[in-house]
Parts: structure tokens; sequence; C-alpha cells
């Protein structure tokens, strides 16, 4: 945002180092308002596939949109804000933090498929949300 004479004030200059785990580059980045290439963003982490063109990139999201909406949303979601908020905390708090998640997630049904369908061997087939 410094093109527009501004800091970059969404939570940008916090995260992106963190996430990128290169506070040099985070830095350039921030300081001069230069894009970023997919190869580059590649070899830093910050995306975990390129895509030769537009259609295969839609496929292969779409791909994996279906492979992650065939698990547990509930066990997604739990993935989910554990995953953000163990960024923010050390690895202990992290673990607390996915341990309580559990132990509340017990109680749902989508355990209970889980260990059902592993023991037939079946897919487990959830519910949504």
């Amino acid at each position: 945002e410094v093109d527009i004479g501004l800091a970059a004030d969404l939570g940008t200059l916090q995260r992106f180092p963190k996430l990128i785990g290169n506070d040099s580059l985070a830095r350039e980045l921030a300081f001069t308002a230069r894009k970023m290439f997919t190869d580059e963003a590649k070899e830093i982490g910050f995306v975990s596939r390129v895509f030769p063109s537009r259609e295969k990139l839609i496929e292969g999201a779409l791909d994996l949109a279906e492979v992650i909406a065939s698990k547990s949303p509930v066990a997604v979601q739990g993935t989910k804000l554990s995953m953000v908020y163990s960024r923010d905390h050390t690895v202990q708090e992290g673990m607390d933090h996915v341990l309580l998640w559990n132990q509340a997630m017990l109680q749902s049904e989508d355990v209970m498929k889980a260990v059902f369908a592993n023991m037939k061997k079946e897919k487990a087939v959830f519910s949504k949300l």
C-alpha cells in the first residue's frame, strides 16, 4: 500500500513475515510494492502449487475442494481454527487449543461415522454443518 501513501492496515504487515518465514523478503515487498511472481511464491512456500494455465488452476482448485468437502466438516473447521490459532501462539498453547477442541468434538456424530466406516473399510459420509 506504499504506492498509495499508506502502511498496510489489514494485518498484512503482522502476518505475512510469519507466513513466509522470511522477514527480509516481507520487508522488501512491503517497502517497494513489488509484485511476487508464481515461481518465487512457490519457492518460498507461500503457495503450495503453481498451474500452467487458468483452466488448470480452476480444475486443480475444484479437485482440492472436492477432497476437502468429503472430509468431516467438524474436523476441517477445527483444523482450520487450530492452525490459525497456532500461528500466533507457542507450540504448547496450540496443542492445548486442539486438545480442548477435540475433547468437545468427541461428542459429534462425525467421529462415530468415521470409526464405523473405517471398521467396515468404507468411506465415511459426513453431514453438512
